[in-house]
């Protein structure tokens, strides 16, 4: 009889903590307390530009987004949503590159937004925020706001109001590099019967890209498409982002068909104390010629020309990966398991780097 009581007892808690249990999980989805998902800028690839546009179109002020930046009782940048938007159908996109930070909207008719935009404003912690506008487009419309460095973001959509906040890279990420893929747009480094230079560097970027997306390392991209960054936005990178190092990727040419084999270039005239230009070309050279069992050409002093190493103030080095214009080491470049192991050379380089810098 006892026992049945006991019994009875343990399944009226049990009911009771299931309950409050719910109770609780629903209270938290009433809030619509949710993580937005974060895109970073090299998983985005440009739109297409006709060749007769240089620039994108100028905002107007019909799509400009009205700033208030009277209240600043929070560390938040506040960006009030229309009723009927749910948190999966908004995107956080880090266009570092352009110091600008996207915010798309997933939605049916997306021009239903645009009179929401242009009534409201938004608010809070604007600081770092230099202007918006916003774009409606057929599924989807863009929120772009230009800001005044390169940040992360922790980012929450509570109560129909996107809360972003802004986050130095070094306080999120410890470990920081930045991959220059050379060329780009119209500049096409070496060209040999149709193979670009552009192209090959892009490829060793994106093969990096697989690698060190498993890793712990955090890594900058100066451009995952088509692109060309000037030199000076490609060094500014690495310095706003507080990077570790800078690892450029170069194609070479020579008149000389038969020179071939791997390089690296470094600058001579800013020394850093401990692991800086040299040790980095040293390593990046070992470590590719190794991976692709290929021939070691030395390393070469940086020259006016080498605009990216010379101007950059943390340790920097570009490795250039093959002769385009030999033409057994063209063929070679142009293989997918040869660019993956260039990728794995300059990927075990950057390992070691951090090895003997003593941060593991």
């Amino acid at each position: 009889m006892q026992q049945n009581s006991l019994m009875k007892s343990t399944l009226v808690y049990c009911v009771l903590f299931v309950a409050a249990a719910m109770s609780v999980m629903l209270y938290y989805a009433a809030t619509k307390t949710v993580g937005v998902t974060d895109l970073a800028q090299d998983e985005v690839v440009r739109p297409a530009v006709r060749k007769e546009e240089t620039t994108p179109a100028a905002p107007t002020g019909e799509n400009e987004i009205a700033i208030d930046r009277s209240a600043k009782n929070t560390n938040y940048f506040c960006i009030p949503m229309p009723e009927n938007v749910k948190a999966e159908e908004v995107v956080l996109e880090n266009h570092y590159m352009d110091k600008e930070l996207w915010v798309s909207i997933s939605a049916a008719k997306a021009k239903d937004y645009e009179a929401f935009y242009r009534a409201g404003s938004v608010y809070g912690n604007c600081e770092n925020v230099e202007d918006g506008y916003f774009e409606a487009e057929k599924e989807r419309i863009c929120l772009r706001f230009t800001l005044d460095d390169v940040y992360e973001y922790r980012s929450i959509f509570e109560d129909h109001i996107l809360y972003v906040e802004f986050v130095p890279s070094k306080e999120v990420y410890e470990k920081i590099i930045v991959i220059d893929p050379a060329y780009g747009g119209e500049e096409q480094g070496v060209s040999v019967e149709g193979i670009l230079s552009k192209d090959i560097t892009l490829d060793v970027a994106k093969a990096l890209k697989t690698m060190f997306d498993e890793s712990d390392i955090k890594v900058y991209y100066t451009r995952m498409d088509d692109s060309n960054p000037g030199a000076e936005d490609r060094v500014e990178l690495a310095a706003a982002t507080k990077a570790d190092m800078l690892i450029r990727i170069e194609v070479s040419g020579d008149e000389n068909s038969k020179l071939y084999g791997t390089s690296a270039v470094y600058n001579s005239k800013y020394f850093i104390p401990g692991f800086g230009n040299v040790e980095l070309a040293d390593l990046l050279e070992r470590e590719v010629v190794t991976s692709i069992s290929g021939k070691a050409c030395g390393l070469i002093e940086s020259t006016a020309e080498d605009r990216v190493v010379n101007s950059a103030t943390v340790p920097a080095a570009a490795i250039r990966v093959g002769y385009l214009t030999n033409s057994q080491e063209a063929i070679l470049l142009q293989r997918e398991d040869y660019i993956k192991r260039i990728a794995e050379g300059i990927y075990n380089a950057v390992v070691k780097a951090y090895e003997e810098s003593g941060t593991e």
